[in-house]
Formats: structure tokens, C-alpha cells, sequence
């Protein structure tokens, strides 16, 4: 069976080269790209496409999870699978990607044999993990008294990014003191004092990125 391929990836030279390596797999056909997670969310919908090869951040717009969340929750018609294909192994990324309904998720890396054999895992509707990412999860599940929930992770993400607690509330659609409710929080189980501190430690721990 020819398992049908759709890459979404802002840069051309990235899904000209997925392309050149996807190719030389006789059951795989690339049949489409998609410089957006937009235009991604479209194709998919379109249908004739079994998995899709994603990319989390584009240049604008929709961001990779929100695109791998629509593809994934869609109704109706053949189920479409997504493998996330990434530069970035933060928890934050990961996390958010794996709660949209991802199968899989792929450092860019990866030596091209690990990427056919994602795409054939992913395609049966197993999950697709590589090394890094499943021991990271699995350090999750091994403390999870110290792992910071996703929300955290967004509030901290957001911190990193200059926001104030007032911009993250607007943001995520919290209340001010439940913004600083998961700052307290954060700040135990990071062992910190401080938002700055806060940023640093879990930059450090890739656990969100700057």
C-alpha cells in the first residue's frame, strides 16, 4: 500500500529535501506541500492524504500544533494522521503537540532511515517517537510532582517572551491571579525566586525555548 504524503513546511529548501528523501521509498508519494499551517489544514481536508509531516513553527499565522489540532479533531472522511517534524524537543512543544493529536513527533536530524520508518509507524496508527523526545516524556512521568503542566509551561513561555501577567491573562484567557497562582507554582517546582530565574532554569532544562 502507498502511504500519501503531504510536508508542511514554511521553507522550500526543507520540503525540497524531505522530498529527495521521501521519494526513494517505493511506498511513499509526496502528494503535496504546504508552505502554512493554513494551507496544511486545507489540503488534508481535501483529502488523498494518509499523513502529514509537520512542521511547528511557521513564519506567521497558524502555529503547527493548532494545524496538527484541526487536522486531527476533523469529522467525517478518511482519518488523517500527522508526525510533527521539528527543529524544537522543549516540553512546552511537545506537550502541545501531543495533546493536538499528534502521532508522532521527529527531530529534523534524524538520519533518513528513522524518518521512513516514522512515517510507516505513524501510518499504522502507532506512535512515532524519537529517542530524545520518549525519554523526555518519560522523565515527565517519572516526576510528575516536579513537571510543570502544560498551562505552566505556556504561562512560562510567555513570560520568557517579555509579557506581562496582565498580557498572559489576555492571552490564555485566565484571571490575573491564576496567572500568578501557576507562577507560584512554577517557582516551587523550579526551585526559583523570580520570573527571570524562572526563565532561565527552565531554558536550561528545555523546557521551553527563547
Amino acid at each position: 500500500m502507498t502511504i500519501r504524503l503531504l510536508l508542511a513546511d514554511d521553507h522550500p529548501v526543507v520540503r525540497a529535501g524531505l522530498r529527495a528523501v521521501l521519494d526513494t521509498e517505493s511506498d511513499f508519494a509526496v502528494v503535496g506541500e504546504a508552505a502554512t499551517a493554513e494551507r496544511a489544514v486545507e489540503l488534508a481536508a481535501a483529502g488523498g492524504v494518509d499523513v502529514v509531516l509537520m512542521d511547528l513553527q511557521f513564519g506567521s499565522g497558524m502555529h503547527g500544533s493548532e494545524a496538527t489540532a484541526a487536522i486531527t479533531a476533523r469529522a467525517g472522511g478518511p482519518r488523517v494522521l500527522v508526525l510533527v517534524l521539528t527543529t524544537y524537543d522543549t516540553d512546552a512543544d511537545i506537550l502541545a503537540a501531543v495533546e493536538a493529536g499528534a502521532s508522532g513527533y521527529l527531530l529534523k536530524d534524524a538520519p533518513p532511515e528513522e524518518l521512513a520508518a516514522a512515517v510507516r509507524t505513524a501510518a499504522a496508527g502507532q506512535s512515532a517517537l524519537a529517542p530524545a523526545v520518549a525519554h523526555r516524556l518519560m522523565d515527565r512521568m517519572r516526576t510528575p510532582a516536579e513537571a510543570l503542566t502544560k498551562r505552566e509551561l505556556e504561562v512560562l513561555q510567555l513570560v520568557g517572551e517579555g509579557l506581562s501577567n496582565q498580557q498572559i491573562s489576555k492571552a490564555l484567557f485566565l484571571s490575573q491571579a491564576t496567572v500568578k497562582s501557576h507562577l507560584v507554582h512554577i517557582f516551587a517546582k523550579l526551585g526559583v525566586d523570580s520570573r527571570t530565574a524562572a526563565v532561565a532554569a527552565a531554558t536550561a532544562r528545555r523546557l521551553i525555548r527563547r
